[in-house]
């Protein structure tokens, strides 16, 4: 398999197998007008199996979702073809519209306009709960 270096991008480094996808999705590469490669089951000599994504373009990210669907993936910043800045994301204390209430009883179900905000209340378990109605993010 052969995927070309980037002059300048991004590229997110040791994602956990398999959730690459799910990164993709959140952080809405798919509308983006550049090439995005995704490198799924990469053998990696400290995790294993990893996933990498590659984005052909120096873009604004959201650096709480990568902390949030992986905590611990690495963001390698490059610029002329080098590697500019290296970056590992922590888990954010705070998810602000990211992922949506799933409880229907909810106040964010009636009212359209409040922000969805969810906590981190369980590091150990990477658990986050909507702090309006404390249910459970999946």
């Amino acid at each position: 398999m052969n995927i070309d270096s980037i002059h300048t991008g991004i590229v997110i480094d040791h994602i956990t197998a398999g959730r690459s996808m799910k990164l993709y999705d959140l952080l809405n590469l798919g509308s983006l007008d550049c090439s995005v490669a995704i490198i799924q089951n990469a053998v990696s000599r400290k995790m294993g199996r990893k996933d990498i994504i590659k984005i052909d373009a120096d873009i604004p990210l959201n650096f709480d979702v990568i902390g949030f669907v992986d905590p611990g993936a690495t963001v390698n910043v490059i610029r002329d073809g080098k590697l500019a800045e290296k970056r590992t994301i922590p888990m954010p204390e705070y998810l602000v519209n990211v992922i949506r209430c799933k409880n229907p009883r909810c106040i964010t179900t009636t009212e359209q306009e409040l922000d969805h905000i969810f906590r981190l209340t369980d590091p150990k378990h990477e658990i986050y709960r909507c702090i309006y109605c404390e249910t459970k993010a999946n």
